[in-house]
């Protein structure tokens, strides 16, 4: 499974290898405000918790993991969107309906970068591989999120309660089934 280039952007799954790159973007608490509270990652946390949980759900053939966006004109690295079956990480996985999300620097925010990728990685998910529903969720509070996620024809379901090991709040899911924008 490949990602094909936007217009402005490239990808690339991301693996172990990449926990600097990881690591760099949890450092600004603005980027970090509706996952941590603002609070940064450390290298350790990283390591043991972020890497770990990233290894679980990375499947390249299934197009599952953490995809690296850069920018097209010099490589610049923006941010990553991350695939997986929602609930991943419960009892009951949805592997018919992958969850998608995004973190992106701070400087590259307001730039259409978040909306671009996760379209372009929906649709190579979609044209490659059959697959029909993408949800995400996004802090209720996190309206730019939220924002992203309505440009990419996701319509509100619920608000819930998340907790796990990196998240613990008050969600909003939004999810599309077989959008024609995504075609």
């Amino acid at each position: 499974m490949n990602i094909n280039n936007s217009e402005r952007l490239s990808f690339r799954l991301m693996d172990k290898n990449d926990k600097q790159l990881l690591w760099q973007l949890d450092q600004d608490s603005e980027v970090m405000k509706f996952i941590t509270g603002g609070k940064i990652s450390s290298m350790e946390k990283i390591e043991h918790v972020f890497i770990p949980r990233m290894e679980a759900y990375l499947n390249k053939e299934k197009g599952w993991g953490l995809w690296q966006v850069n920018l097209l004109t010099d490589n610049t690295y923006l941010g990553w969107i991350l695939i997986r079956p929602m609930q991943f990480f419960s009892d009951h996985p949805e592997l018919d309906n992958l969850e998608i999300g995004w973190r992106f620097f701070r400087d590259t925010w307001g730039k259409g970068y978040a909306t671009e990728a996760a379209q372009q990685v929906m649709q190579s998910l979609h044209l490659q591989l059959g697959y029909n529903q993408f949800s995400a969720i996004a802090d209720e509070d996190n309206h730019a999120s939220i924002k992203v996620m309505k440009k990419l024809g996701m319509h509100y379901v619920k608000t819930y309660h998340h907790k796990d090991q990196l998240i613990d709040c008050q969600v909003a899911y939004y999810q599309v089934n077989k959008n024609p924008n995504i075609l």
